[in-house]
């Protein structure tokens, strides 16, 4: 049966985006922008310097300005994804790639885990990211990085795709931690998760990477998310991460890192 180009159309899923809204916090001179982009996906601004990491061109870059500074935390297609990087980056800006990565893009700079290094004024500090709980997808320690990064005054923590290692534990003075949930394997659940931001104490926490069925529903889209452990939804598994950390004086931000999609009905 041949269909014409409206019952086609009508037959494809409408998607609809939020657009990335910016939160901030307060920096030395002038704000700090905190603008969620998608999934692992996040932009810094202060005083028009702009830091991307792990820049995902997934929905389009929407609402990503160019970089000064690119940083990625692992080596797959959602971390170091090369057409966000050519498309964001500015002439000459550097891009931070993991000892993992640094095969998929010559032209990054590889951080080592515990090494530190200063771009314009930015100190980034790579931080160990890897599992405890053995098993595929498995992230060795040594592959992959969470990264310190210090401007205009404040410390922000990307943890990238870790459990709550030792090298975290020691974290200390953080003012923006971004934390994984709902990591496979049942690792980082919402347990493990608030107790790891708990021990490392920021002033503000936001959980990112929670929903790792997104970007293959989003292909197809009446595909089945992976069941999370304890057959929890990613709605209640956010509301028990907020609840468990209820009362510690840790500001907790949602961040819209997973644009909503509505399907067009067909006739």
């Amino acid at each position: 049966m041949k269909l014409n180009t409206v019952t086609m159309l009508v037959m494809l899923p409408l998607f609809w985006f939020n657009g990335a809204n910016s939160d901030t916090i307060s920096g030395e001179e002038d704000d700090i922008h905190i603008t969620p982009l998608v999934h692992a996906s996040v932009q810094l601004e202060y005083q028009g310097h702009i830091v991307q990491v792990d820049p995902w061109n997934f929905l389009g870059l929407v609402g990503a300005k160019a970089a000064d500074l690119i940083l990625t935390t692992d080596d797959s297609g959602h971390h170091l994804d090369l057409d966000a990087i050519a498309k964001l980056r500015k002439s000459d800006a550097p891009v931070v790639v993991t000892q993992g990565g640094a095969n998929r893009f010559g032209d990054g700079i590889v951080m080592r885990n515990g090494e530190i290094r200063e771009f314009m004024n930015v100190e980034v500090e790579a931080i160990p990211a890897y599992d405890i709980i053995p098993g595929e997808p498995s992230h060795p320690k040594g592959d992959a990085n969470g990264y310190v990064v210090s401007m205009g005054g404040k410390r922000f923590y990307f943890a990238g795709v870790t459990e709550c290692v030792p090298e975290v534990m020691e974290l200390a003075n953080i003012d923006v931690a971004f934390m994984p949930l709902n990591i496979p394997r049942g690792r980082m659940t919402p347990t493990a998760a608030a107790e790891c931001v708990r021990i490392i104490s920021p002033s503000i926490v936001y959980v990112y990477h929670y929903d790792q069925g997104y970007a293959r529903r989003f292909a197809q889209f009446q595909a089945e998310g992976r069941e999370l452990p304890e057959e929890k939804s990613i709605h209640n598994s956010l509301e028990q991460f907020e609840s468990l950390l209820s009362g510690d004086g840790i500001e907790i931000r949602r961040g819209d890192f997973y644009p909503r999609t509505v399907p067009l009905l067909t006739r």
